[in-house]
């Protein structure tokens, strides 16, 4: 008898909304969850949460089917988008079909490689603003520091000008707003955002507080008609070839808010993991010193340095294979499709698990260890090209994933000379998956100057 679905466990879903409901009492953790499922039931496992079909990717080549071969067939599911739509609107995160396809072509000038180089100068500029900041001997949160300065970056590369509100508060609606979208992702029972409780109140002024600034300062630039030199700018002056149409305030505002949350949490928990890291690894960090010292001679590093910075590069990339910014990502199938010899149906959920696939012995031999050495020249050669997706893949590759490993770089670079970073305590922090996979608790940097 042929089967009709891959194997995977039986789950108990009254029991895993109830632990849900009351995660205090019932931890669960979705990152070790969806670990063990790849390494128990291989390439595509299958389950079902009540009548929802969930089927997990954990090999290269059907996540190459969903992600470029037949990636058309594919949707963001209706439950990711039910959760960050109020956040991001249509923006390229949320949209589909024409639409995204219509956005994405008016994005793609704002991340066009020579336009990206204009923001090298920025990054480096605000890491090493940060960094004179420090003392020795004191004790810092890393994962805060980072928050704070990609928050700067960000807000100086989107609108080149500081906003209408302090910096401070900003970052307070952006944490509230991300861990709004967390809750909706990860709560299977919630009520309706228009009911009037407490969290539900919380999350509509941190989102409406967001979206006012964002509005000022679209309103403000269109009325000005000044051009400068930042991705504003540019999208202000995006248009549509077919129709000559620019982008409506509210599209604006949708892609504004993506870039703003995206640009600004991603690098943030990168940069986090890779100081704890490179905090447990010494002998990466002289490595790394070494090209450092070699190519910048302890100055600000630019654009124009980063081809004399591979170790550099390749720390960076590490980090990002074992602590995947997005663990994974969801696609629903708008019509059946088969995937990897399996037919999905559709309106069923496909889970393409990032940190099972970079965890993956048979692609990265000794996965838990850290060896930036993976990726010397000529790693994309090595591996399957869909076994690394700490961006994604295909056509919905992130768009920012240029701008995001630029600014890790400089970000590195520039820190990483002034400052050893220890932690305190020394001790192991396990990853949480949230929306980006954070370190379980602070991270907790004693900062010791180069000589």
């Amino acid at each position: 008898m042929t089967r009709r679905y891959p194997d995977g466990p039986r789950l108990n879903f009254p029991m895993i909304v109830i632990g849900q409901m009351f995660r205090s009492y019932f931890p669960f953790d979705p990152l070790a969850f969806g670990l063990d499922i790849a390494r128990r039931y291989g390439d595509i496992a299958h389950y079902r949460l009540g009548p929802l079909h969930v089927y997990q990717v954990n090999h290269p080549d059907p996540a190459r089917q969903i992600l470029v071969e037949q990636a058309e067939k594919f949707y963001k599911p209706r439950l990711v988008k039910s959760a960050f739509r109020p956040i991001a609107g249509e923006g390229l995160l949320m949209s589909d079909g024409a639409l995204w396809k219509r956005q994405h072509m008016l994005m793609q000038p704002a991340f066009h490689p020579r336009r990206l180089a204009m923001y090298g100068d920025v990054m480096a500029a605000e890491a090493q603003k940060l960094a004179v900041q420090y003392r020795d001997g004191e004790i810092r949160d890393i994962g805060l520091e980072m928050a704070k300065l990609t928050l700067s970056i960000v807000v100086k590369t989107l609108f080149g000008s500081e906003l209408p509100v302090e910096p401070r508060e900003v970052g307070r609606l952006m944490v509230a707003v991300l861990e709004a979208g967390e809750r909706r992702v990860n709560s299977p029972v919630r009520l309706p955002s228009w009911v009037p409780t407490r969290v539900n109140l919380r999350e509509r002024r941190a989102f409406q507080g967001l979206d006012r600034i964002l509005r000022i300062m679209i309103r403000k630039r269109r009325a000005s008609g000044e051009r400068a030199d930042d991705l504003l700018s540019v999208l202000l002056s995006a248009t549509d070839e077919a129709s000559n149409a620019t982008m409506t305030e509210q599209q604006l505002r949708d892609e504004l808010m993506t870039l703003f949350l995206a640009g600004h949490e991603t690098t943030a928990t990168a940069m986090t993991w890779t100081w704890y890291l490179l905090a447990r690894h010494r002998e990466v960090e002289a490595k790394l010193l070494t090209e450092l010292g070699e190519a910048l001679d302890g100055r600000r590093p630019t654009v124009a340095d980063l081809p004399k910075l591979p170790y550099t590069e390749m720390v960076i990339r590490e980090s990002l294979r074992l602590y995947p910014p997005a663990p994974g990502f969801a696609r629903e199938p708008i019509e059946d499709v088969k995937i990897g010899g399996w037919d999905m149906r559709k309106g069923s959920l496909v889970v393409v698990n990032t940190y099972a696939l970079h965890h993956d012995p048979r692609f990265f031999p000794e996965p838990e260890r850290f060896d930036p050495e993976r990726f010397a020249k000529g790693w994309e050669e090595r591996m399957p090209r869909y076994a690394y997706l700490p961006f994604g893949g295909g056509p919905r590759v992130c768009i920012g994933n240029g701008f995001a490993m630029m600014e890790a770089r400089l970000i590195l670079a520039t820190i990483a000379q002034k400052w050893h970073l220890e932690q305190e305590p020394a001790e192991e922090i396990a990853p949480m998956q949230l929306v980006a996979l954070r370190p379980r608790k602070p991270v907790r940097m004693r900062l010791q100057p180069r000589s």
